[in-house]
């Protein structure tokens, strides 16, 4: 395995990039067009974003296998290194001029993370975590916060794309208003998690996700002392669109919530 310290200076920097090209561009209207539906948008800054993250990752590693939202690059299927890379995760409030969405980039070795790191270019905010290392925030250590009920906590979450998934998140959310001291919707799961893990929330759980969109996010909570799962408490795999997150204080207690809706 090559030192980290490679792969992470080449990860900020693509993220840096990355941002400098969305923070120059965000508020100037955008076209888009549509994915899954109504609500999955993708813009042209999605597509060169990516494109220039790609673009530097290849150069200095064109062996590595990438895995991308909005197109995948395998340049072999037996690559140990994958990195996985979400160019605007948040790209509806991108879209429509709200500044809370990130540039999520991810990199992991024979499906152990290694790096993580998540760019909010409009608040200048860089999230890194490195596997055994520690996270941090603009290059200070962070840590998850401390609180140890959930009638103290700020619990964040996101809305699913698929419809069908709907009325059970909106019960999930009635639990967790009244049982909480107050939620929170980002619109951005990396965004959300990487703040979860700068303790400025003690929960984050949500459904239909894909690997880019919590990724580099799950390890920098890890790193930040968190606790990562699925919805029920068990191992969690990036490719179930399940996760729930939590200080580890609160975690128990926020999947009796989920399972009391689940069934």
């Amino acid at each position: 395995m090559k030192d980290l310290s490679v792969f992470k200076k080449l990860a900020i920097e693509a993220a840096y990039q990355a941002g400098k090209l969305l923070r120059h561009n965000f508020r100037h209207g955008h076209r888009f067009e549509l994915k899954s539906g109504f609500r999955d948008l993708v813009t042209e800054f999605d597509r060169r974003a990516e494109e220039l993250i790609v673009s530097l990752i290849r150069k200095s590693f064109p062996e590595h296998s990438i895995l991308t939202e909005e197109g995948s690059v395998h340049p072999t299927d037996t690559a140990p290194y994958q990195w996985i890379i979400d160019p605007i995760d948040g790209t509806t409030n991108f879209a429509h001029g709200f500044p809370f969405f990130a540039v999520s980039i991810a990199l992991y070795y024979q499906d152990e993370a290694l790096l993580g790191v998540v760019y909010n270019p409009i608040h200048d905010e860089l999230f890194v975590g490195e596997a055994g290392q520690g996270a941090q925030l603009n290059g200070q250590p962070i840590r998850v916060s401390q609180i140890e009920t959930l009638q103290e906590s700020l619990v964040m979450t996101g809305f699913p794309y698929d419809e069908r998934l709907i009325p059970k998140h909106l019960a999930w959310w009635e639990r967790f208003a009244r049982k909480t001291q107050t939620l929170r919707r980002l619109g951005s799961s990396a965004l959300a998690l990487a703040y979860l893990a700068a303790g400025r929330a003690d929960g984050y759980w949500e459904l239909d996700l894909k690997p880019w969109d919590m990724a580099a996010a799950v390890l920098i909570v890890r790193e930040a002392g968190g606790k990562v799962t699925d919805l029920r408490g068990q191992t969690l795999n990036l490719y179930s669109g399940e996760v729930l997150a939590t200080n580890g204080k609160i975690h128990d207690a926020m999947i009796q919530v989920l399972q009391g809706e689940r069934e």
